[in-house]
């Protein structure tokens, strides 16, 4: 095992795509912040059966979200739009019939779909270059949008192409940093964990967890610089130097 950077995997949110950038082209159409769309649509789908305040449907929902999050980081499980329903339905000890539900998950999964998030600046030009000399991975945490939808996503954006995995915590049950999503993404890359340098913009998701498998990480603060004080054995704040970081390591 050389540990030479053979692969590269890529965290999509705040690293590929700047997440909520699409919020201002939902206001620019007059449409609801995604937060209160959600919501929107439950008490729609529910208030048709039988009555319910707007009030006690974003109480359930802000519920189900703090325990989503809770999940998500405490026990790196990514529940997915139907389970997180579910738990909100739950508390409000109501049902709606199947091909209800089916419709009100799809409408929460192609939200963004519909109305795209930005990519961060200097994305595709990086991602071309490094695709020339390494292999392309995406391992990304399905919050509302599932792998199904982040691919479209990226194949909008004429990216899909470049990437030989996709490690999405809605199709491997669970999520960053459990070493399975890394473990997974190496055998279908084709190379040693210790090939691989994951690029992302959280310390626990994407710096810790690549180092515990015995992979690299790069800490991006290109969107987003949470302030941490990284472990990673790079950092980029410019896209158009990342592919200098990778070939430096």
């Amino acid at each position: 095992m050389s540990g030479k950077i053979k692969a590269i995997t890529f965290d999509l949110w705040d690293t590929v795509f700047i997440d909520d950038s699409d919020e201002p082209k939902r206001q620019s159409r007059g449409l609801e912040s995604k937060a209160l769309a959600r919501r929107t649509l439950v008490h729609q789908y529910l208030h048709q059966h039988d009555a319910v305040s707007k009030g006690a449907v974003t109480l359930a929902y802000n519920v189900s979200d703090a325990a989503f999050r809770e999940v998500w980081y405490g026990q790196s499980v990514t529940w997915s739009v139907q389970e997180r329903l579910q738990v909100l339905l739950k508390g409000l000890k109501r049902k709606l019939p199947k091909a209800e539900m089916d419709e009100l998950v799809k409408l929460h999964e192609e939200m963004e779909l519909e109305i795209s998030p930005e990519l961060a600046p200097g994305i595709v030009d990086a991602i071309k270059a490094l695709s020339k000399d390494y292999k392309l991975g995406v391992i990304s945490d399905a919050i509302f949008s599932p792998g199904r939808v982040l691919r479209e996503i990226l194949k909008k954006y004429d990216l899909l192409q470049y990437f030989s995995s996709f490690v999405f915590s809605d199709e491997v049950d669970c999520s960053k940093p459990d070493p399975r999503v890394f473990e997974i993404a190496a055998k279908e890359l084709g190379v040693e964990l210790n090939e691989i340098v994951h690029i992302g913009d959280r310390e626990k998701k994407d710096i810790e967890g690549p180092h515990q498998v015995g992979a690299k990480a790069i800490y991006t603060t290109v969107v987003l610089n949470r302030g941490d004080d990284t472990k990673a054995e790079a950092h980029c704040s410019d896209y158009s130097e990342l592919k200098k970081i990778v070939d430096q390591l």
